[in-house]
């Protein structure tokens, strides 16, 4: 069944604007963000249990709660230039350059001066300011930003102590827990709400490329982007992100990133500064119904594993096609996008014990965090010489390259991902993206591979190639 929510959109929260998309419904599968024992829940026995406060929580929990201001310069282009006959009257238009300004919230997690916020709050900045519970201003400058999981670290520096809210890594947070949402939303100051945890283990929400929220029905609205999800410990719970609206305020769905995985940021951002996530080294794909029966499970569970990557983490682990992968660490999976957060919270060499079905049994593998093989950036090589490629910059993938950017870990062979202007190859329509799979009907899957087909066919007139752009394979022959 198709679904359609042609007026929802997941949008990001930042004050200066609301990037939204659509999303697919979630899956409502839920998931504990971590192990087992949990604290003994009571509810309220007497109308003096009602009338209890949240206030001493908030005295904790609110001076490490900062507004973050940022600014940038964007230059505006006349959509009319470059046209000849615009030229002619109007002479070149230099492009104009306008101030932007965004507000946000972000969470001081260390006495250092060490603060988290999303991404998109400070993304492109070229001045930062933070303002403290006490109303001194800093300037902060950026540690670390990473776009997939949309967090960034800031560092401020003063000889003044700081308050410091300590990370909730107990993983007891059950659906229903009392919650305060933290932040500065539209910019009017500090502001708390109350609501409780709705929902864990969203995965189906695309906002960022390790989804795996909190659901909170604590109002959150734009500004609040970075600002602290609380429990009743007076501990940070997440960050929060995003949130579901028709209108572009809170309707009561809004998403936090976990603080697992805010603390492998933060932890990154003191060790240099290079976030390098572990990878599991496997294909998975989903537990159909159908695959769920055929295995003698009552219902859908965990992720099968479809491919294993030769020599990686799995592979030494003795994981193999087929099996499916229940928990990670005690911790129950769902779907790819829940094994890829556990193994995306942990550091290089770090073990985890994966709990797999295989042939009707259940046992325990232990998996060694390891960094994906290859090169982050990747050789980028432009191409020369007489054919339908001079002018393109392309780069071999490897899994390294390929978790950096975003794409599928197993994709192997050659990327463009730059075209010069009046080249050979911007003639011929190549674009970055696409990915080179063969020349002169050979399959060329390494820069040595290309640049051997090319030189031996210098003088050629006509070219088959094959190309994937978007999914979709092309096949042309191509004449100079």
């Amino acid at each position: 069944m198709n679904w359609k929510l042609p007026a929802i959109c997941v949008a990001l929260i930042a004050g200066f604007g609301l990037a939204a998309m659509a999303v697919n419904p979630a899956n409502g599968q839920e998931e504990t963000l971590a192990g087992a024992g949990s604290p003994e829940r009571t509810l309220p026995l007497s109308r003096a249990d009602l009338q209890l406060s949240f206030a001493p929580v908030v005295r904790s929990a609110a001076p490490a709660v900062v507004n973050v201001y940022s600014r940038r310069v964007v230059a505006d282009q006349n959509p009319f230039a470059g046209d000849p006959m615009f030229e002619r009257f109007f002479g070149r238009q230099a492009p104009r350059q306008r101030e932007v300004q965004s507000l946000g919230s972000g969470v001081i997690v260390d006495g250092a001066g060490l603060i988290v916020t999303n991404n998109h709050v400070v993304a492109g900045a070229q001045e930062l300011r933070v303002v403290l519970y006490d109303r001194r201003e800093l300037e902060a400058e950026i540690l670390l930003a990473d776009e997939r999981t949309d967090l960034a670290v800031l560092r401020v520096v003063t000889d003044e102590p700081l308050p410091v809210l300590p990370f909730d890594l107990s993983g007891s947070a059950e659906v229903g827990d009392l919650v305060l949402a933290i932040g500065n939303p539209f910019g009017v100051g500090q502001t708390v709400t109350s609501g409780i945890v709705s929902a864990l283990a969203r995965t189906d929400v695309g906002i960022t490329d390790y989804a795996f929220f909190i659901q909170t029905d604590a109002a959150i609205n734009p500004g609040n982007s970075g600002g602290a999800l609380v429990n009743m410990n007076g501990e940070l719970l997440g960050i929060n992100t995003a949130i579901f609206s028709r209108s572009g305020g809170s309707q009561g769905i809004g998403f936090a990133i976990p603080a697992e995985m805010v603390r492998s940021v933060v932890q990154a951002a003191t060790q240099g500064g290079e976030l390098v996530r572990p990878w599991l080294g496997a294909r998975l794909q989903p537990v159909t119904s159908d695959i769920a029966l055929s295995m003698g499970f009552d219902r859908p569970r965990g992720a099968l594993v479809a491919d294993v990557y030769p020599g990686g983490p799995a592979d030494r682990a003795r994981l193999r096609q087929g099996d499916v992968i229940l928990s990670v660490d005690g911790a129950e999976v769902n779907n790819e996008a829940a094994v890829r957060f556990r193994f995306a919270t942990r550091a290089i060499g770090d073990e985890a014990v994966v709990r797999v079905m295989r042939n009707g049994e259940e046992r325990n593998l232990t998996v060694t965090a390891a960094a994906p093989p290859g090169d982050r950036e990747g050789e980028r090589v432009v191409l020369e010489g007489r054919n339908p490629f001079q002018g393109a910059e392309v780069v071999e993938l490897s899994p390294a390259f390929n978790e950096a950017n975003g794409m599928d870990p197993f994709t192997d062979g050659l990327i463009v991902t730059r075209v010069q202007r009046r080249s050979a190859a911007e003639f011929f329509g190549f674009r970055p993206g696409d990915r080179v799979l063969s020349v002169n009907q050979r399959a060329v899957s390494s820069l040595r591979e290309i640049q051997r087909e090319l030189a031996r066919n210098d003088d050629a007139r006509e070219w088959p190639v094959e190309i994937e752009r978007r999914g979709e394979r092309f096949a042309r022959t191509l004449r100079l």
